[in-house]
This record gives C-alpha cells, sequence and structure tokens, in this order.
C-alpha cells in the first residue's frame, strides 16, 4: 500500500509539494567549500553565527486544537493546494471539506483530527513563509505536541510531506483502534504546589483494583507547565481523580475530548503499525534542531528519530522540558522570535507559563483568515 500511494505521490510531490523545509534549506545551507583549499585554511567553512534576536522558532500544535472552519483563507498561498489535494489521494477523503466544513464529530475522530492538524499547521508555515520569509530563513529550532512533530521534522527536510502524512494515517489509525480496547482517556488537571501527581495516580490505580480491573493504568501523559499536567488511563482511574480532586490537591480538572489514553502503556498495541511503517520511508537527520517528546532532547540522527516516534506513543509528552531545552540561555542573551503554525494557541499559552520572557516575542500565525483578509 505504501508503495503504491506513499511512494509514489512522494515521488511525484517531491519537488512541488515540499512545503518551505526546500526553500528553508536553501536559505540556511552550509556556504560551498571549493575542490581545493590551500593548506593554511580549514577543510570545512563553518555556517557564521547568527544573532538570536534575529532567529526564530516554530512550534507545531497537536491534537485536540482542530476546530471546524481551519484552513480558510490558507488556499491562496503557494503549494497549499496542492498540499490538500495530495492528502485527499494519501488519505482516501476529502480532508479539506472536513477541515472547512465538518462535520465537528468527524472532525474530532483520531484518525481524522491527526491529519488535519498536520496539513493544517503545514499550510500555516506557507503563510508564515509568504508573509514573513526571514521567519523562515532564520529558523534555528522547532518542535511539535506529540503528532504535531511530524510537522516539525518535515518542515526541518528530516521526513517528505507525502511520507510523513501516510505515517500520520497508520498511526491515527492504529491509536483509535488501541482506544477501542478498554473504556479511556485524558484529564488535565492544574494542582497546587503540593499536589503529588504520581501518588494520586498510583491511588488511583488502587482504586481500579478494587473494581476488579487487572493492571490498571494511570500515569501523566502531558507535562505542559509548572503544575499543569495531562493525566491519562483507565476511565474509572480519572473518575476517581475528579471525585477526589480537592483531597488531591488539584485546583482544576477537565476531561479531553479524545479517544483514549494517549501516551500511556495502553497505546502499545498501536507501537507495531507505526514501527513498522517507519521503516518504509525514507528519514533524514533534521536540518535544524528538532526537539523530541520524549526526552526534551534534539534529534541526532535518522535512527534516532524512528526510535523516540515510536517511544512516543506510550511516553509523556514532556513539553515543558522541551520549552526549557529550547529556550535555555545565559543571562541577558536575547530570545528568539517564536511562531505557533497551526490551529489552535495553546503552545503560545504553555510557553507563556514557562517562560514569559520567551513569550514576548511569540506569534500565532493564523488558520483560519478569510478569504478577502
Amino acid at each position: 500500500m505504501l508503495a503504491s500511494v506513499g511512494v509514489r505521490l512522494s515521488a511525484a510531490s517531491r519537488g512541488k509539494v515540499s512545503l518551505v523545509s526546500v526553500s528553508r534549506r536553501l536559505c540556511t545551507k552550509h556556504p560551498e567549500t571549493p575542490a581545493s583549499l590551500p593548506d593554511s585554511e580549514p577543510p570545512e567553512q563553518r555556517r557564521p553565527k547568527k544573532d538570536p534576536a534575529e532567529c526564530s522558532v516554530l512550534l507545531f500544535p497537536g491534537q485536540g486544537s482542530q476546530f471546524v472552519g481551519m484552513g480558510r483563507g490558507l488556499l491562496q498561498y503557494p503549494n497549499v493546494k496542492e498540499m490538500f489535494t495530495v492528502a485527499q489521494k494519501i488519505l482516501g477523503y476529502d480532508l479539506l471539506s472536513l477541515c472547512l466544513q465538518g462535520p465537528e464529530e468527524e472532525l474530532q475522530r483520531t484518525v481524522h483530527c491527526q491529519p488535519a492538524v498536520f496539513v493544517t499547521s503545514l499550510a500555516a508555515v506557507e503563510r508564515l513563509n509568504h508573509e514573513n520569509p526571514k521567519a523562515i530563513e532564520m529558523c534555528v529550532a522547532a518542535a511539535g505536541f506529540s503528532v504535531g512533530e511530524f510537522a516539525a521534522l518535515v518542515f526541518s527536510g528530516a521526513m517528505n510531506f507525502a511520507e510523513a502524512l501516510y505515517v500520520v494515517k497508520v498511526r491515527a489509525e492504529a491509536m483509535q483502534r488501541a482506544s477501542e480496547l478498554v473504556p479511556s482517556g485524558m484529564l488535565s488537571v492544574v494542582g497546587r504546589p503540593q499536589a503529588q501527581y504520581k501518588h494520586a495516580c498510583l491511588q488511583a490505580k488502587e482504586h481500579c483494583m478494587s473494581l476488579g480491573i487487572e493492571e490498571p493504568v494511570c500515569s501523566v501523559a502531558n507535562y505542559l507547565f509548572p503544575d499543569g499536567r495531562v493525566i491519562a488511563g483507565h476511565q474509572q482511574a480519572l473518575d476517581f481523580l475528579q471525585q477526589n480532586s480537592r483531597r488531591l490537591q488539584f485546583m482544576r480538572t477537565k476531561p479531553l475530548l479524545v479517544s483514549g489514553a494517549f501516551h500511556t502503556k495502553l497505546m502499545e498495541s498501536a507501537t507495531e503499525p507505526l514501527r513498522e511503517v517507519l521503516r518504509q520511508v525514507e528519514v533524514r537527520r533534521p536540518d535544524i534542531n528538532v526537539y523530541s517528546n520524549v526526552d526534551g532532547k534534539r534529534y541526532m540522527n535518522e535512527k534516532h528519530v524512528r526510535r523516540q516516534l515510536v517511544t512516543q506513543l506510550v511516553s509523556p509528552v514532556k513539553w515543558e522540558q522541551t520549552l526549557h531545552e529550547i529556550y535555555e540561555r545565559t543571562h541577558g542573551k536575547k530570545f528568539p522570535y517564536t511562531y505557533e503554525v497551526g490551529p489552535g494557541n495553546q503552545l503560545g499559552a504553555t510557553l507563556q507559563r514557562c517562560n514569559m520572557k520567551a513569550f514576548k516575542t511569540y506569534e500565532h500565525v493564523d488558520v483560519a483568515i478569510h478569504e478577502e483578509d
């Protein structure tokens, strides 16, 4: 299937629908090294250092940021129409119509919203490249939340758009199937400073065992910001956390509109399909720093990318740690511009709570502009 659809489309569209990853590489590639150099010169020329105040960072949102109407007005930008055309061939349905018109309950399904967020985010990159090409040229780092990591990798030149979309399709379908095995979900939690999340999860699992549930799952799935977590697992465990929120020092709890307990052991059955499809596509070392959700560290090579993308399914998204890694700098050093490219502005909200200085140069690239704008 992949050879007949994904690879064929990627080969046909590699030059046409390669997004700004190609133009960004051309803008930032190393200077050409002469065929022969005098003995007194170093064998390689180094890329000149960039002023941090002129550099940029791109953040790509994940599942849960989708909404009906996203993508409206973006078709006027280069490559976007071709992206949605390729998407329709790979996915087998009209993704653009689903994004623009819904219905909402279909867009929210895991199998649909992951490809939708992926494509729309990269369409937003095209808008940013059209309106502010310097932001693309001077980009030094990218990160994506969960499925957003695939968009970050495409932008960085590590993966081809069509192949990555096919991987996202396989990933979303596998996660949907895993979600249907047991009643499960995700719970957004904002706790007091004294809240102990791991101990709360342990109590929730003990409650599940008292109900006769064998090997219950309840763990932190997302580290968002100080005292901000998403906990995922069996539905009975999440119900326990909500019912005992005051005693557990939780100030606010809110169930998320997702189909299952993503980034926990309950996604184990989805790992093999993802691992297999990643073996079939080309993966390259990113041209800029791209940070993994698994540990907040940057990807080193193509093997590292493949391994971490699979591990990510059953590991918590360490977004707070990733932001600290991206924006850590010595006192007095300026912060880069930050652009959230994709639906919603949740990543900006987390950046504001993790690093106010970095947030001062944050901007959201809207994906729901009107045609007349």
